[in-house]
């Protein structure tokens, strides 16, 4: 079931990544789930995928979306300016949200939350919320890009870092130029070299760690084999687990 949204704000990263708020009237949701957006071209009905942004609290949602020169919806959802309107899905889903986690035993005390690209809207609406800061003593973010132009919300970010200083730590991976304070491997070589744990002086393991993994499927895959080399599992309903994933195409 579709109803319109309108654009009430609109942010430009660069020149394809983008963000837009929109007002519309959708369902309850959790942080972490997606909706979709959809318009009628050429008489027929696209629809696409989006994760939500901002926390389940706002009068709004966000989306971050980057414009592909060959598809059939974000180029038009670039164009889209303040007060344009926008098909919605007036009910979230998805399965990637933090009440999907098993309960933490008292030695469950970390929480990782690995992303690319845009594959960070998800953990920014979480941790826009209490849930992460109030379950887990260290909440640690691995933000992987290409290029420093890439990073979106970088400024609420260490905005986080500030508010919760103890509990918040921030890695960045630029991988195809040099950017100040961030690596410059992939994720999973950085999971396979120690390099992240490193930089925030936590070790991931089966009896600390929860583990969330969204974005480019392949970080996915190797991110995964990794932590299962570590004797790590995959979190079912059916079987509780510490990895938790998402692809996003």
């Amino acid at each position: 079931m579709w109803i319109e949204g309108e654009i009430i704000e609109r942010i430009d990263w660069n020149d394809k990544l983008f963000s837009l708020k929109i007002k519309a009237d959708i369902e309850p949701f959790i942080a972490g789930q997606f909706i979709k957006l959809s318009q009628i071209i050429d008489e027929k009905r696209i629809g696409r995928a989006y994760s939500i942004v901002n926390a389940p609290d706002s009068d709004f949602i966000e989306v971050l979306a980057v414009s592909v020169a060959d598809g059939q919806l974000s180029p038009n959802l670039q164009k889209l300016n303040v007060g344009d309107v926008i098909d919605v899905s007036t009910k979230a889903t998805g399965f990637m949200t933090l009440d999907e986690i098993p309960v933490s035993s008292s030695e469950e005390k970390q929480l990782w939350l690995m992303a690319t690209g845009t594959a960070v809207g998800p953990f920014i609406s979480m941790l826009d919320t209490l849930e992460p800061w109030s379950r887990f003593e260290k909440v640690i973010l691995v933000y992987g890009v290409r290029e420093a132009k890439d990073l979106a919300y970088l400024d609420k970010l260490e905005q986080m870092k500030l508010q919760y200083p103890e509990q918040f730590k921030l890695v960045l991976s630029v991988t195809r130029e040099n950017y100040p304070g961030s690596m410059s491997c992939r994720i999973p070589a950085g999971l396979q070299s120690g390099e992240i744990e490193g930089n925030v002086g936590i070790s991931i393991s089966p009896e600390k760690s929860q583990v969330m993994l969204c974005g480019n499927p392949e970080m996915i895959r190797d991110a995964n084999n990794i932590l299962l080399e570590r004797g790590l599992t995959k979190n079912l309903r059916r079987a509780p687990g510490q990895i938790t994933q998402e692809k996003y195409w």
